[in-house]
C-alpha cells in the first residue's frame, strides 16, 4: 500500500487541516504530514501544485488525491475499517455523520468571528450577531451525544465526529465562549488526548504569524 501524505496549512490556524490530521493521528493511522504555510495573503501558490482546489488539506495516496476534510476522513476510514474512525453502532454512526456534515456546512458566524488560533491567550471579544446562536447549537449537539453514549467522547471512543469539532474546542477556549460544566469537561478530555497535544506542540513552535487571524 502506498504511503499516505497529508498536506496541511499552519497548525496554529488551519482548522480544516486539523480535522483529518487529528482523526488519523488519534486512530493510529500511519501517515506523513507536510506543512505548507499561508505565506501570502491569497494563500501559498504551492497549494496549486498539490491540490486541485489550491487549498489544504489534501491527502496523497499514490496517484489518488483526496481534498476536503470530511472526504479525507471518509477515505481513510474506508482504507482502515478496523481503526474505528466512525462509531461501530449504526445509529451512532449516522448521527456522527450528520453532526459532522452540520459542522462542514454551518456555523459560519463563529468561524468568521473567532478564527482558530492555538497560541491565543484566552480572552473574550465583542461578538457579532449569530455567534452565540452557533455556540448554543454546538453545546446542544455535544451534550446530546455525550448523554446518549456515556462519553468520554461524543460517541464513546474518540471518533471522526470529535475530530470534526476539535477546532471548536480551541475556539471555545480561546474566546471564552462557554461556562457550561459538561462542555468544559468534554473540552478538557479532548485537550488531554495525545493527538491534540502533539498538534498543539507543533502549532506553538511555528514561527509564522497570520495577522488576519490574530483577533
Amino acid at each position: 500500500m502506498s504511503d499516505l501524505i497529508l498536506y496541511v496549512g499552519n497548525k496554529n490556524y488551519s482548522s480544516w487541516s486539523f480535522r483529518p490530521w487529528i482523526a488519523m493521528e488519534a486512530a493510529g493511522v500511519a501517515f506523513t504530514d507536510r506543512v505548507i504555510p499561508f505565506d501570502f495573503a491569497a494563500g501559498n501558490p504551492q497549494f496549486r501544485d498539490i491540490s486541485p482546489t489550491g487549498k489544504v488539506p489534501v491527502l496523497h495516496h499514490g496517484a489518488v488525491r483526496v481534498w476536503e476534510s470530511l472526504a479525507i476522513i471518509e477515505y481513510v476510514a474506508e482504507l482502515f475499517p478496523e481503526k474505528g474512525i466512525w462509531p461501530k453502532d449504526a445509529a451512532m454512526r449516522a448521527e456522527a455523520r450528520a453532526i459532522s456534515m452540520e459542522m462542514l456546512s454551518g456555523f459560519r458566524a463563529i468561524r468568521n468571528a473567532c478564527p482558530m488560533n492555538i497560541r491565543r491567550k484566552p480572552g473574550a471579544i465583542d461578538l457579532p450577531e449569530g455567534v452565540m446562536g452557533d455556540v448554543a447549537r454546538i453545546e446542544t449537539i455535544w451534550k446530546t451525544a455525550l448523554a446518549r453514549s456515556g462519553g468520554p467522547f461524543l460517541f464513546g471512543a474518540f471518533s471522526a465526529a470529535d475530530a470534526m469539532y476539535a477546532p471548536v474546542v480551541s475556539r471555545f477556549e480561546a474566546y471564552c465562549l462557554t461556562r457550561d460544566d459538561t462542555i468544559l469537561a468534554y473540552m478538557a478530555r479532548i485537550k488531554a488526548h495525545p493527538a491534540w497535544q502533539k498538534w498543539q506542540a507543533a502549532a506553538e513552535a511555528e514561527p509564522w504569524i497570520v495577522p488576519e487571524d490574530e483577533v
